[in-house]
């Protein structure tokens, strides 16, 4: 039964548990250790995206445990459209380290819980605990990579505060200077790109983009999309082949 975020209660309701995962070992292992908790119902296994996405027209689960790697796809995918369809969905993503390129993609798309599958025995129903409570369970190893992930990125923004070499506009102040990628994301959304879109030509997370973004606001003193743009070409920041 569904409570949403922060009404979990677990010695008093049913919570049900969809798996997606294409290993029949690691499948049964987690069907089993699911077992044990009388207030975990198993909703459905599947080990394909298509299979599991047939059984999710049917019924949304509490929480969904999902690998990355599957055989017909992406979990990233089912992420996205369960995320969509039911926002406050408990989605935990379970798979092999090396995978940790996709966890900014996973979260960005809905995923709440970030597990290695070596590390279910011990941490499994604690993380959906967590998850029912509001909570973000991540596992150490991954929370180590998305810390240096952070890091690397705010040294990249660090490096672009230096002024850029061309000249951004005579009624733009000395100490409010646009950097040399916050004028590239700019004239990317002058061309009508989105965040994501920007994300991807730029190699950066979408969070990234976003700080760039509020940064562009802060700096040019406006507050949406349109204004930004207006200002930027009155000061000759973008050029009109950029709109």
């Amino acid at each position: 039964m569904r409570g949403g975020v922060g009404s979990y209660a677990p010695m008093s309701a049913e919570v049900t548990i969809a798996i997606v995962e294409d290993d029949d070992i690691t499948r049964a292992a987690l069907v089993a250790r699911l077992a044990t908790e009388p207030r975990f119902s198993m909703l459905f296994e599947a080990e394909r995206l298509s299979v599991a996405r047939a059984q999710l027209d049917n019924a949304i689960p509490d929480v969904l445990i999902v690998d990355l790697g599957l055989p017909d796809g992406s979990g990233l995918e089912l992420i996205s459209e369960v995320a969509t369809k039911t926002p406050d969905a408990a989605i935990l993503v379970l798979t092999v380290f090396g995978d940790e390129e996709k966890l900014i993609r996973a979260f960005e798309r809905g995923a709440r819980g970030y597990l290695l599958k070596d590390e279910t025995s011990i941490g499994l129903v604690d993380a959906i605990d967590q998850l029912l409570a509001g909570g973000a369970p991540i596992s150490p190893a991954i929370a180590r990579y998305l810390i240096q992930h952070l890091l690397r990125e705010q040294a990249a923004i660090a490096v672009d505060e230096s002024p850029p070499g061309r000249t951004l506009g005579q009624d733009l102040h000395p100490d409010s200077r646009l950097s040399a990628r916050e004028i590239e994301v700019l004239r990317l959304a002058a061309r009508g790109y989105n965040h994501a879109e920007v994300a991807r030509l730029l190699a950066l997370s979408t969070h990234t983009v976003a700080s760039y973004t509020r940064r562009i606001y802060e700096k040019l003193e406006v507050h949406s999309r349109a204004e930004a743009l207006f200002e930027a070409n009155r000061l000759g920041l973008i050029d009109q082949q950029d709109g």
